[in-house]
Protein backbone atom coordinates (compact mmCIF):
# COMPACT_ATOMS: atom_id res chain seq x y z
CA UNK A 1 0.00 0.00 0.00
CA UNK A 2 1.44 3.67 -0.97
CA UNK A 3 2.72 5.55 2.04
CA UNK A 4 0.19 8.47 2.78
CA UNK A 5 1.61 11.54 2.06
CA UNK A 6 2.67 13.55 5.63
CA UNK A 7 0.43 16.29 4.52
CA UNK A 8 -2.85 14.71 3.83
CA UNK A 9 -5.53 15.95 5.82
CA UNK A 10 -9.10 14.74 6.70
CA UNK A 11 -11.76 16.52 4.99
CA UNK A 12 -13.58 17.40 7.72
CA UNK A 13 -11.19 18.81 10.55
CA UNK A 14 -7.66 19.09 7.83
CA UNK A 15 -5.91 16.63 10.73
CA UNK A 16 -3.37 14.69 9.45
CA UNK A 17 -4.86 11.08 9.36
CA UNK A 18 -3.64 7.62 10.06
CA UNK A 19 -5.31 4.31 8.11
CA UNK A 20 -6.73 1.54 10.30
CA UNK A 21 -7.89 -1.84 8.66
CA UNK A 22 -11.24 -3.24 11.03
CA UNK A 23 -11.68 -6.71 10.69
CA UNK A 24 -15.33 -8.00 10.96
CA UNK A 25 -15.39 -11.24 12.49
CA UNK A 26 -18.67 -13.11 13.01
CA UNK A 27 -20.08 -16.71 13.41
CA UNK A 28 -22.09 -17.39 10.30
CA UNK A 29 -24.56 -19.22 11.77
CA UNK A 30 -25.74 -16.20 14.25
CA UNK A 31 -25.40 -13.41 11.46
CA UNK A 32 -27.01 -15.51 8.72
CA UNK A 33 -29.11 -17.30 11.45
CA UNK A 34 -32.05 -15.15 10.09
CA UNK A 35 -32.79 -13.69 13.75
CA UNK A 36 -34.95 -10.09 13.41
CA UNK A 37 -31.40 -8.98 14.64
CA UNK A 38 -29.29 -10.66 12.23
CA UNK A 39 -31.40 -9.52 9.91
CA UNK A 40 -31.47 -5.87 11.08
CA UNK A 41 -28.23 -5.78 11.08
CA UNK A 42 -27.69 -7.36 7.82
CA UNK A 43 -29.44 -4.16 6.36
CA UNK A 44 -27.79 -1.68 8.31
CA UNK A 45 -24.08 -2.98 6.75
CA UNK A 46 -24.99 -1.20 3.31
CA UNK A 47 -26.20 2.08 5.27
CA UNK A 48 -23.01 2.36 7.14
CA UNK A 49 -20.89 1.98 4.54
CA UNK A 50 -22.26 4.84 2.72
CA UNK A 51 -21.85 6.33 5.90
CA UNK A 52 -18.43 6.37 5.78
CA UNK A 53 -17.41 6.84 2.45
CA UNK A 54 -19.66 10.20 2.21
CA UNK A 55 -17.73 11.42 5.31
CA UNK A 56 -14.61 10.68 3.86
CA UNK A 57 -13.16 7.74 6.19
CA UNK A 58 -13.71 4.93 3.98
CA UNK A 59 -11.19 3.43 1.97
CA UNK A 60 -12.21 0.59 0.38
CA UNK A 61 -13.62 -2.53 2.21
CA UNK A 62 -14.86 -5.71 0.95
CA UNK A 63 -16.76 -9.01 2.27
CA UNK A 64 -15.62 -12.27 2.23
CA UNK A 65 -17.01 -16.01 1.22
CA UNK A 66 -17.10 -18.29 4.69
CA UNK A 67 -13.51 -20.13 4.83
CA UNK A 68 -14.94 -23.38 3.83
CA UNK A 69 -13.89 -21.67 -0.21
CA UNK A 70 -11.14 -20.99 1.13
CA UNK A 71 -8.03 -22.45 0.35
CA UNK A 72 -4.59 -21.85 2.76
CA UNK A 73 -0.86 -22.15 1.30
CA UNK A 74 1.99 -22.97 3.25
CA UNK A 75 5.79 -22.87 1.67
CA UNK A 76 8.10 -24.97 3.97
CA UNK A 77 11.96 -25.65 3.04
CA UNK A 78 10.74 -24.39 -0.23
CA UNK A 79 8.25 -26.19 -0.93
CA UNK A 80 4.70 -25.14 -1.29
CA UNK A 81 1.27 -26.56 0.02
CA UNK A 82 -2.47 -25.67 -0.93
CA UNK A 83 -5.31 -26.57 1.48
CA UNK A 84 -8.69 -26.85 0.82
CA UNK A 85 -10.49 -24.68 3.48
CA UNK A 86 -9.59 -22.44 6.25
CA UNK A 87 -6.42 -22.05 8.18
CA UNK A 88 -7.85 -23.00 11.64
CA UNK A 89 -10.70 -24.40 12.70
CA UNK A 90 -12.75 -21.37 14.75
CA UNK A 91 -16.32 -20.61 15.70
CA UNK A 92 -16.05 -17.30 14.32
CA UNK A 93 -14.61 -16.10 11.41
CA UNK A 94 -13.07 -13.29 9.25
CA UNK A 95 -16.26 -12.06 7.51
CA UNK A 96 -14.58 -8.74 5.91
CA UNK A 97 -13.09 -5.23 6.25
CA UNK A 98 -12.95 -1.89 6.04
CA UNK A 99 -10.15 0.20 5.06
CA UNK A 100 -10.65 3.79 6.94
CA UNK A 101 -8.64 7.13 7.52
CA UNK A 102 -9.35 8.35 10.96
CA UNK A 103 -6.94 11.36 13.04
CA UNK A 104 -6.20 8.39 15.45
CA UNK A 105 -7.01 5.39 16.90
CA UNK A 106 -9.84 6.14 19.43
CA UNK A 107 -12.04 7.93 16.08
CA UNK A 108 -10.98 4.82 14.39
CA UNK A 109 -12.71 2.74 16.93
CA UNK A 110 -15.51 4.99 17.52
CA UNK A 111 -16.43 4.56 13.50
CA UNK A 112 -15.80 0.87 14.27
CA UNK A 113 -17.96 0.66 17.45
CA UNK A 114 -20.89 2.03 14.57
CA UNK A 115 -20.28 -1.01 12.16
CA UNK A 116 -23.60 -2.89 12.93
CA UNK A 117 -22.10 -5.78 12.92
CA UNK A 118 -19.93 -5.85 15.81
CA UNK A 119 -23.59 -6.10 17.39
CA UNK A 120 -23.39 -9.84 16.89
CA UNK A 121 -19.93 -9.85 15.85
CA UNK A 122 -16.28 -8.20 16.70
CA UNK A 123 -14.68 -5.64 14.88
CA UNK A 124 -10.60 -5.64 15.36
CA UNK A 125 -8.86 -2.15 14.31
CA UNK A 126 -5.44 -2.11 13.72
CA UNK A 127 -3.13 0.68 12.68
CA UNK A 128 -1.65 0.26 9.02
CA UNK A 129 2.09 -0.52 8.92
CA UNK A 130 3.84 3.00 8.40
CA UNK A 131 7.12 1.41 6.73
CA UNK A 132 8.99 4.73 7.61
CA UNK A 133 9.21 3.31 11.08
CA UNK A 134 11.29 1.23 13.11
CA UNK A 135 10.45 -2.55 12.90
CA UNK A 136 8.92 -3.51 16.16
CA UNK A 137 11.31 -5.41 18.58
CA UNK A 138 9.92 -8.56 19.77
Amino acid sequence: MPKVPSDYLHPANEDPLMRFACLVYFDPKTMFGQSAEANAVLAETGPYNHELTASGHRLSGEALVLPDEATTVRVRNGKMSATDGPFMETKEVLGGFIMIDARDLDEAVQLAARNPMARLGAVEVRPVVDFSKPRPTL
